[in-house]
């Protein structure tokens, strides 16, 4: 049986360059009814807490190292006992934000995260920001993007540390060699598919 997806949506502050921006986040929860991870724990520990419920938390999973990917990760991680997991080219935005405390553990290119039986695939896909990733589960033919690819295109890269032919070459060369039908859940807003965004990456 593999593994579930569940999403909610908190709501918060993004900030970088000494600018503030109302935003919505998608917070992805990946598991069944015992075990679960969650990518991205964006400003609401609570809420993010209450879906997770009495399962047991395995990983807060980091796309990236801007503040409202990051918000909520260390007392989610704290309160239920889990590690928090990011690349570590982004240590540079975790310590804007978390001076004095460093993530749990390092996400690899090509690590496996095994989640309810289910494998989550980790795929270094720089540009947002120097350590963005994304995560494939081939069993349920998702991806997890992060900020990297929305529907309509690729993240912003007008902001430090990020770079536009970066994020189009981790799109092309990483993401668009993934099945089409791939479904792709995002950091904010819509899903969309590979297949999709396939024009747009050409």
């Amino acid at each position: 049986m593999a593994a579930r997806i569940e999403k909610i949506v908190t709501s918060g502050t993004f900030s970088l360059d000494g600018q503030d921006f109302a935003v919505d986040n998608n917070v992805w929860l990946v598991g069944d009814d015992r075990e679960v991870i969650v990518i991205d724990a964006a400003h609401d520990a609570d809420a993010i807490l209450a879906a997770v419920g009495d399962r047991r938390l395995l990983a807060v999973v980091c796309t990236h190292g801007h503040n409202d990917h990051i918000s909520a990760a260390p007392e989610v991680a704290d309160r239920a006992g889990a590690p928090v997991l990011l690349h570590p080219a982004d240590q540079v935005l975790w310590r804007m934000i978390y001076p004095e405390q460093v993530p749990d553990g390092d996400l690899v290119d090509e690590e496996i995260i095994e989640i309810a039986a289910t494998p989550l695939r980790v795929l270094h896909t720089p540009g947002h920001s120097p350590g963005s990733v994304c995560l494939y589960a081939p069993a349920l033919r998702v991806v997890f993007s992060g900020d990297t690819l929305f529907q309509g295109g690729p993240g912003a890269t007008g902001r430090s540390y990020s770079d536009r032919p970066t994020i189009l070459r981790s799109i092309s060369e990483i993401l668009m060699a993934l099945p089409p039908d791939t479904v792709v859940h995002t950091g904010h807003g819509d899903d969309t598919t590979i297949g999709a965004e396939a024009p747009a990456a050409g």
